[in-house]
């Protein structure tokens, strides 16, 4: 879904460093920076404010528009954040602020939609490339792409090209850069004939011989190593 707009209330934030980042988050406030077409702005805010705007049905692609201290609001997209490896939590979030009326580059989620024919025949379905990088308006990007692979047999593959996007939205990746693939199952078992011959084999030979030929193999791989070793 795309065209999703998202009040958010920030503040500014005048003391730095990472003992005052600490604070904020202590206090459920999340740091971070908005940058734009001027100077770079040092905000902090709600984790819940900001959670709430991620998670409406534009996802990280809404654009956000950014109030700061109760003043005029700037439009701004998600640019990065960081997470707290071990619970989970923002961390830290940078804001780029866009034109509405100007393209922006940005990467979207491809999601595989049906149960490819090839499954049914044993296949196994792969997703090569999970993001692919558009161009569009920034009310125009969408959430995620999705293609359809339910007419998909063994042997088949899709590529950029099969995806469907929306009017406004360029493709900015090779267009022969593949998605998915059906193919057999990668493992491959012996004939019963050379399985049956490689077991003869390893009960033909007691274990203590094949201990001391091993134990040769090593001495003589040492000594031809030893051999090449010129002393200064």
């Amino acid at each position: 879904m795309a065209g999703s707009r998202v009040k958010l209330v920030v503040s500014e934030r005048t003391r730095l460093g990472s003992s005052e980042s600490r604070r904020l988050r202590s206090q459920g406030l999340i740091p971070g920076v908005l940058y734009g077409r001027a100077e770079p702005v040092a905000i902090c805010v709600g984790e819940r404010d900001l959670r709430a705007a991620l998670h409406t049905p534009a996802g990280t692609h809404a654009v956000l528009d950014v109030e700061i201290d109760g003043g005029e609001q700037h439009s701004a997209i998600l640019k990065e954040f960081q997470r707290d490896p071990i619970r989970g939590l923002i961390t830290h979030v940078d804001l780029q602020e866009v034109r509405l009326d100007r393209a922006i580059h940005s990467a979207v989620v491809v999601s595989l939609v049906g149960e490819p024919a090839g499954t049914k025949e044993g296949g196994v379905l792969s997703q090569v490339t999970t993001e692919v990088n558009v161009e569009g308006l920034p009310l125009e990007i969408p959430q995620h792409l999705e293609l359809d692979v339910s007419e998909m047999h063994i042997g088949d593959s899709l590529r950029l090209a099969d995806l469907a996007v929306p009017d406004g939205i360029t493709l900015l990746d090779d267009p022969e850069e593949v998605i998915a693939t059906v193919t057999l199952p990668s493992r491959e078992e012996l004939p019963e004939e050379e399985a049956a011959e490689g077991e003869e084999g390893a009960e033909g030979v007691p274990e203590g011989e094949a201990a001391e030929a091993a134990a040769d193999e090593a001495a003589e791989t040492d000594a031809s190593a030893g051999g090449d070793t010129v002393e200064g």
